[in-house]
């Protein structure tokens, strides 16, 4: 894998995830409480024995760069990096990124430097475990100038992507982004090509691109420089190679999840704590995904009742319930809470006792959850201040509320509390 340059989108504004991507960009989200998106793709490639990496980032990109660069780092007697390549001005102009392909566009003096055989183009935003080597290794014995990962789908399923047809040999040979009406009903095949039983064929006849592309350097700067408004990889760039070009694909046959609303982020999520099989899982042999070590003491449990759930470093948890949830770094959960299917982040820094009992002396609540609070179906973000007797259970049954003022929003009935927020005593949500 000496001979590839892997190359993660990262930019996109991710306002599908909003309330989350607030003050972050997409793939800096959080996840599993001590995680960030980004570390999936990233733990992947490295997992692959890829270690050639650009992540190309735009908006809200501060905490995404500081953890990529205090998170991976590589001796420097090798020749293995990741580097951020973040939208810039430049002698030919100031402009953001317009696109997927607009992005590698205006970065592709970069990866030209490299001399490799091979791009491999990532998501920053998905959820999954993929060893590249195999894609790459089916890339170059079918001899394909671009390669799709693919995966089978449902018709539910195929408003998120872009849709494709293959011969017997898995050649695409036609390709319509996000198609709709009687252009859906058009992309319809038989599935079983891709080693589907015929049940599962039935339920799911049509075959979409999971966003993860290989192509040959030289093919890839043609298309982009020859079509210079083509920005989007999947409405052009990938339609047009389809006509002139051999572009072949891939079936992955495991979890897949693109991450991109509050409504799949919080699903994700609470499935890593379905017991006993996960859909995802942290636990895979060979397939550890990095994160930022922070060497942080163990949890400290004070006669809690747990159940189905996934604590991260450094909480301290006292005489509280926690059913189905992922409690994030340096928790602090206080004596009569009930924690039934939520998520909280965690907190990034440590709060003394003495700071505690200050903030309570003056009527603000210290960081964390305070006594007899309940919470549930709630995404609670970083560094939030709950006070205590809070109910934050979307007692109206609201499915959408917007505004920042009262520091919560609602998205498809899931109650998001924001990121520094602070929730007095007795609120009821």
């Amino acid at each position: 894998m000496r001979n590839v340059v892997s190359i993660i989108l990262g930019g996109g504004r991710g306002s599908r995830l909003y309330p989350l991507t607030l003050e972050r960009a997409k793939p800096a989200v959080p996840l599993a409480g001590k995680y960030r998106l980004i570390d999936i793709p990233l733990s992947n490639c490295i997992n692959s024995g890829i270690r050639k990496i650009y992540v190309l980032t735009q908006f809200n990109s501060v905490s995404l760069n500081n953890h990529i660069t205090k998170t991976y780092r590589f001796s420097n007697f090798s020749s293995s990096f990741v580097e951020i390549l973040a939208a810039q001005q430049t002698s030919k102009g100031a402009y953001w990124f317009e696109g997927t392909a607009d992005a590698v566009r205006r970065n592709l003096t970069h990866f030209e430097k490299r001399r490799v055989k091979d791009y491999l183009i990532l998501s920053g935003d998905h959820l999954y475990c993929m060893n590249y080597s195999e894609f790459i290794a089916r890339h170059r014995d079918t001899k394909a100038d671009v390669s799709l990962s693919v995966l089978p789908v449902t018709e539910e399923q195929t408003s998120s992507f872009g849709l494709l047809k293959i011969n017997d040999s898995g050649r695409v040979i036609d390709f319509k982004e996000k198609p709709t009406g009687d252009e859906l009903k058009s992309m319809q095949v038989d599935t079983k090509i891709l080693g589907l039983n015929p049940e599962s064929a039935n339920k799911k006849p049509y075959i979409a691109s999971m966003g993860i592309y290989i192509f040959k350097p030289d093919l890839l700067a043609h298309l982009l420089k020859e079509s210079p408004t083509h920005t989007d990889f999947g409405r052009e760039v990938i339609p047009e190679a389809i006509h002139n070009h051999k572009v072949q694909s891939y079936m992955f046959n495991d979890y897949w999840e693109d991450i991109g609303t509050v409504e799949s982020f919080y699903k994700s999520n609470m499935e890593l704590v379905k017991h006993p099989s996960p859909t995802f899982s942290f636990f895979r042999d060979g397939a550890t995904i990095f994160t930022r070590p922070r060497l942080l003491p163990p949890n400290k449990i004070l006669d809690a009742h747990i159940t189905e759930s996934m604590l991260t470093e450094g909480s301290v948890i006292k005489k509280a319930e926690i059913h189905r949830s992922i409690i994030g770094i340096r928790s602090r959960i206080d004596t009569g809470c009930l924690i039934e299917d939520s998520l909280l982040m965690g907190i990034d820094f440590n709060q003394s006792l003495k700071e505690r009992e200050a903030d309570l002396a003056s009527g603000i609540p210290p960081y964390g959850i305070g006594k007899n609070s309940h919470i549930k179906k709630t995404i609670i973000d970083r560094n939030v201040r709950i006070g205590q007797n809070v109910s934050i259970t979307n007692k109206s049954n609201m499915g959408e509320y917007r505004n920042e003022k009262n520091g919560y929003c609602i998205s498809n009935g899931i109650v998001i509390v924001l990121k520094g927020a602070i929730i007095p005593d007795n609120t009821v949500i």
